[in-house]
Formats: C-alpha cells, sequence, structure tokens
C-alpha cells in the first residue's frame, strides 16, 4: 500500500541532505561535470528545482511541462548560475512541493505526468523522491547508491522493473536481488523463461536506472541487455 505521507518525509529529509551537500561546492565546482554524460551539477541542480515545480502542476491539475522543449530550455537557462542563487532556487522550489502536497486533496486521483504518462496522485512523492536521491548520487559528492536506503531501493527497482514491463525492446527478465527478492519485467509476448538477472540490490538498481553498465550482476545469456533510456 503507498504511503504518501510517510514518502513526504523521507522526501524532505532527503532534500535537506541534498540542499546540505551541495552547500559545500563553489560557484566552479557547479560548473563542472556531472556523473550523467553532458551534463554539469549547474544541469542537475536545475533540473531538480524545476522538477518539483513541474510535479506541482502535475498535483495541481496543470501539464507538467509546457512543452517538452520549454524542460530542456529552462534547464539550460538555469544551469550556469552561481551556487547561491541555486540553493535559494533548490530551498524555494522544495518549499512550494511541500506547500502544494499539504493541501487537502483525494490521494487515489489519476493525474497525468510527462509524455501522457498517467498514474495515482499518491506515488508522486516516491516519483520525485526519486528524482532528489538518484540526481544526489549523480553529483559525484558525498553519496552513491549503497548509501540509499534497503526501502527506496527495492521499490525503485519494482518500479523501473514496472515501468520496463512488456516493453518491446526489452527482453522477459528475471530480476532477482542477492537475498532471494524478485520481480518479472520486459516483454510479455515471449514463450522462452524470463532469463534470470541477479545481484545486489544497489547494482541492480544502478543498472535499471541507467547508472551502472551491470558489471557486478549475474547474467548467463551473454552481454547484459541495453535497456530503453528512461
Amino acid at each position: 500500500m503507498i504511503d504518501h505521507e510517510r514518502d513526504l518525509a523521507s522526501l524532505h529529509a532527503a532534500d535537506e541532505r541534498l540542499i546540505s551537500a551541495a552547500a559545500g561546492l563553489d560557484n566552479a565546482s557547479v560548473a563542472a561535470p556531472s556523473r550523467l554524460p553532458g551534463w554539469s551539477r549547474g544541469h542537475l541542480l536545475a533540473h531538480v528545482a524545476r522538477n518539483a515545480d513541474a510535479l506541482v502542476n502535475v498535483l495541481e491539475g496543470r501539464p507538467m511541462y509546457e512543452t517538452a522543449a520549454s524542460r530542456d530550455t529552462d534547464i539550460e537557462r538555469d544551469a550556469p548560475r552561481p551556487l547561491d542563487v541555486h540553493l535559494a532556487d533548490l530551498r524555494n522550489a522544495a518549499d512550494r512541493f511541500r506547500h502544494s502536497s499539504a493541501a487537502p486533496a483525494d490521494w487515489t486521483r489519476t493525474v497525468t505526468l510527462r509524455n501522457g504518462v498517467t498514474d495515482v496522485a499518491a506515488r508522486v512523492p516516491f516519483r520525485r523522491w526519486v528524482e532528489v536521491e538518484l540526481h544526489h548520487v549523480d553529483l559525484g559528492l558525498d553519496r552513491d547508491l549503497e548509501d540509499l536506503s534497503e526501502e527506496f531501493v527495492t521499490r525503485e527497482i519494482g518500479f523501473l522493473a514496472e515501468r520496463f514491463s512488456g516493453h518491446p525492446g526489452v527482453p522477459p527478465l528475471a530480476i532477482a536481488t542477492s537475498d532471494g527478492q524478485t520481480w518479472r519485467t520486459g516483454r510479455t509476448d515471449d514463450t522462452s523463461h524470463p532469463l534470470p538477472v541477479t545481484g545486489p540490490a544497489p547494482e541492480l538498481m544502478g543498472w535499471l536506472a541507467g547508472r551502472r553498465a551491470g558489471t557486478a550482476l549475474e547474467f548467463k545469456n551473454g552481454p547484459l541487455p541495453v535497456l530503453p533510456p528512461l
């Protein structure tokens, strides 16, 4: 069962961690490359702030982004800003999301996200939590996938397995963590048995999320499948 209030509390803690970590940067390190190819740390900080505003739009019944192009334009516009402006923006955007999510609402309602994707409103706080946690790791500072909570990692594996379920570009896969938690994903019209992928939960999540190559995973059917971009 989704507990959006608990997710909001976890999100708040994640926001504070990210802002505290970013406060240790300087203008030069903000402009330095992040772990995401083609993006500086400034791009990441701008994206995290603008994503908060986009999810406020979702909760309040507006389109997530005005256009697909506007999302990228806003990130490019905001990326070169000095650190103090980024920090204030991150704080204000987090506060706007917290204020919007505190308003009385039907959390069972269906909301529309980017590219026409729909979901139940109660899952929006977790989606935001994912953005903050993974992009904190992408900054390449004080946090890595192994530092994320077991609850977060297993939920994100399940979320990503669901996202790739039925995808024609992903073969049928049986994903399992080293401690025996399992998920199915990939094509559903294939008559062969799902191919097993096993390994530590952070490695599995990193591979599914496009953050790791999966070299620490066990896959006995040749090279690991190349997953589509999220």
